[in-house]
């Protein structure tokens, strides 16, 4: 990077559901991309109170917790030199909403979905599919 810029960074979390036989990834799908929710890390701002902000603003879940401790991937820089953390959490809740942006008053998804991992890994693009590889081998560590 050149001298003066500062990494763009996201933060968010891949966020599981244990349904006794597998966990299941929530994933929020803008036009045709699936990915996880996150968000731009604000100046000052820890990037894992980003993750929790994002989720909170963009699921409504506010029941995370992380049993894995507070482990992260972060991908490689894409789009304009964007780099994205995401966190590995879970959630008791199975009902999701999708709210506006609270800046814009517009969705920033168009919908949400459960996916089995491999359903997951199936619709996920190469960025995406990298960090549900690097959260299912952290779950079964």
């Amino acid at each position: 990077m050149g001298r003066g810029r500062r990494k763009c960074l996201s933060s968010g979390a891949v966020i599981l559901r244990d349904l006794g036989h597998e966990y299941h990834l929530l994933m929020l799908r803008s036009y045709s991309i699936w990915d996880f929710p996150k968000g731009l890390v604000e100046v000052g701002e820890d990037p894992l109170h980003t993750a929790l902000r994002e989720v909170r603003e963009e699921t409504t879940l506010d029941d995370l917790h992380f049993p894995w401790g507070h482990v992260f991937i972060e991908t490689g820089p894409y789009g304009r030199g964007k780099i994205a953390r995401y966190y590995l959490a879970k959630t008791h809740r199975e009902n999701v909403a999708i709210l506006p942006n609270p800046e814009t008053g517009i969705p920033e998804h168009a919908e949400y979905r459960w996916f089995s991992p491999r359903d997951a890994l199936r619709i996920a693009g190469p960025r995406v599919r990298l960090v549900v590889d690097w959260a299912l081998g952290q779950v079964h560590k």
